[in-house]
C-alpha cells in the first residue's frame, strides 16, 4: 500500500468531532429530504450506516458520488471494470433520491445502489463494518474526510476519479495546506479530467506521482434508455407533428423556452415542444408558468397525452429523457442560459442529437468546447437565437443531420480513454487480487 503520510492534523481532528456532535442534525436535515421524496425508511436509514442489503460474498469495488451526473458518468466504467474483473462485486454510494432512482434504472452486472452514509465515524464506521471494500473509488470532488481516512485506515485502497473542484473549493483547500495534503496522501490515484483539475490537486498538495490526466468520463457514459412503448404511443398520437425539445432546465430559463417556443409558432402553429426540467419536483411552478405564457399543455406525470391543442408536453417525470432525445433530435439543454454551469452534453450527443446550449458551461467546459470544435453543438443566448436555431434545423434537414454526426464522432473518439482509466484503476488499487 502506498505510503499515507503524516498523521492527522489539529484540523482533521476538529472536524471529525464536530461531525460526531452533528450527526442528529444532519439526519434531521436528510430524513427528512429523502421522506418528502418518498424514500422508504429502511433506505433512510442507509444515511445512518444500516445497510438494506446484504453483502454480496465476492471482493466489493466502492464507487461514491454526489447526485445524478456523478453516479451516472461511472456506469460505463463499472461495465468495464466488471468485465475485466469478473469476481468483483460494485457497490455504488450517492446522496440524493433523483441519484438512486436514475442509478437503479441503469445498474450494470453484479452492481448496486445504497444511499451515502453521513460522514461521521458512527455512519460510516457501520457502513464499513457492513460492506468490508477492497477499494473506494470517489468521483470528481467528493473528498470527505472521515470517508477517507476510515477506510483507509481498513486496508481499502483509493483513488478520485474524473476529479474536477470548483475555484472556491481550491481557494479553501488551499489555506489549510497540512490538511488537504493528508487527505489527498489517503488516494493511490488521483486521476484529473483535464490539465487545469490537475494542477489544482497538485497545487493542494497532492503528490505528483500519484496525479494523472484521464479525460472526461461523462464522454463514456451510455445513452440514456428509451422506453420503446412510451415513444410509440407518443408517435402515434403526434403523427407527422414537428417537435423540439427543452432538457434539464433551470429556474429563469422556462421563460425563454417559451418565449422562443411562442415565435416558432407564428410559423409552425402545429408545432410541439418538450420541456423536461431538471427536478420533475418544480413541476407545478413549471405548468404556472407555461399558463401564464398562454400556451397550452398536457403533463406526464398527470398521465396525459398531447393532444392536437397542446403546444407544450410538460414531462416531469424521472428516467426518460432518452425517449424524448429519440423522438426529437433537436434539444435545447438547460443550466446554460442561467449561471448553473450546465449539465453534461455527452448524453444528447450519444443519443444522436444536435445540441443548443447557452453560454454559461463552467461546470463541463473542456466538454462544450470539444463538441463546439467539432460541429456537434450550437450556442444559442436568448428567445431570438433558440427560436432561429431551431427554425433553420426544422427547414434544413441536412443541417441537424450533420451537427448530430459531428457530436457522435467527436464522443466515440473520447470513448477510448475508459480503457485508460480501468486499467489505471485495476493496476493502482491492485483490484485484480480482489
Amino acid at each position: 500500500m502506498a505510503a499515507a503520510g503524516g498523521g492527522p492534523t489539529p484540523l482533521f481532528r476538529l472536524y471529525r468531532a464536530a461531525s460526531i456532535l452533528l450527526v442528529p442534525l444532519a439526519w434531521a436535515v436528510v430524513s427528512r429530504k429523502l421522506r418528502r421524496h418518498g424514500v422508504a425508511v429502511e433506505r433512510m436509514h442507509e444515511r445512518l450506516g444500516h445497510a438494506s442489503l446484504p453483502h454480496p460474498g465476492g471482493p466489493v469495488v466502492w464507487f461514491h458520488a454526489a447526485s445524478v451526473g456523478e453516479s451516472l458518468s461511472v456506469l460505463a466504467l463499472i461495465r468495464r471494470l466488471g468485465e475485466m474483473l469478473p469476481e468483483a462485486e460494485f457497490l455504488i454510494t450517492s446522496g440524493t433520491p433523483t441519484s438512486a432512482e436514475l442509478v437503479a434504472a441503469r445498474l450494470p452486472p453484479r452492481s448496486r445502489h445504497q444511499f451515502a452514509p453521513l460522514d461521521a465515524p458512527g455512519p460510516v464506521g457501520r457502513f464499513l463494518d457492513h460492506w468490508r471494500p477492497t477499494a473506494g473509488i470517489f468521483v470528481e470532488s467528493e473528498i470527505w474526510p472521515n470517508m477517507l481516512v476510515m477506510a483507509r485506515a481498513r486496508g481499502a485502497r483509493l483513488a478520485l476519479v474524473n476529479a474536477r473542484l470548483s475555484a472556491a473549493s481550491v481557494r479553501g483547500w488551499r489555506r489549510h495546506p497540512d490538511t488537504a495534503r493528508f487527505l489527498l496522501e489517503r488516494f493511490d490515484l488521483l486521476v484529473a479530467r483535464d490539465k487545469a483539475s490537475a494542477s489544482d490537486l497538485l497545487s493542494m498538495g497532492a503528490d505528483p506521482a500519484r496525479v494523472e490526466i484521464g479525460g472526461d468520463l461523462k464522454a463514456a457514459a451510455t445513452p440514456p434508455p428509451v422506453d420503446a412503448a412510451a415513444l410509440a404511443e407518443i408517435r402515434a398520437r403526434l403523427a407527422d407533428r414537428p417537435v423540439w425539445v427543452a432538457s434539464s432546465t433551470h429556474p429563469g430559463e422556462e421563460e425563454i423556452v417559451l418565449a422562443a417556443h411562442a415565435r416558432l409558432l407564428r410559423d409552425r402553429p402545429d408545432l410541439l415542444l418538450v420541456l423536461v426540467p431538471r427536478h420533475p419536483e418544480r413541476g407545478d411552478e413549471v405548468e404556472r408558468i407555461v399558463r401564464a405564457a398562454g400556451l397550452p399543455l398536457a403533463r406526464r406525470s398527470r398521465g396525459e397525452l398531447p393532444g392536437p391543442d397542446s403546444q407544450v408536453y410538460l414531462t416531469d417525470t424521472l428516467g426518460e429523457t432518452g425517449t424524448w432525445y429519440v423522438l426529437s433530435p433537436i434539444v435545447f439543454l438547460g443550466a446554460t442560459l442561467v449561471p448553473k454551469g450546465g449539465h453534461n452534453p455527452y448524453e444528447p450527443a450519444m443519443a444522436g442529437c444536435a445540441i443548443m446550449a447557452g453560454p454559461h458551461r463552467d461546470n463541463a467546459a473542456d466538454a462544450y468546447a470539444g463538441l463546439e470544435r467539432a460541429g456537434g453543438l450550437a450556442t444559442v443566448t436568448d428567445a431570438a437565437d433558440i427560436a432561429g436555431q431551431v427554425a433553420r434545423w426544422l427547414d434544413d434537414r441536412d443541417a441537424p443531420e450533420a451537427v448530430r454526426r459531428a457530436a457522435g464522432d467527436h464522443v466515440r473518439a473520447l470513448d477510448a480513454a475508459l480503457d485508460k482509466v480501468a486499467g489505471r484503476l485495476i493496476d493502482a488499487l491492485e483490484l485484480a487480487r480482489g
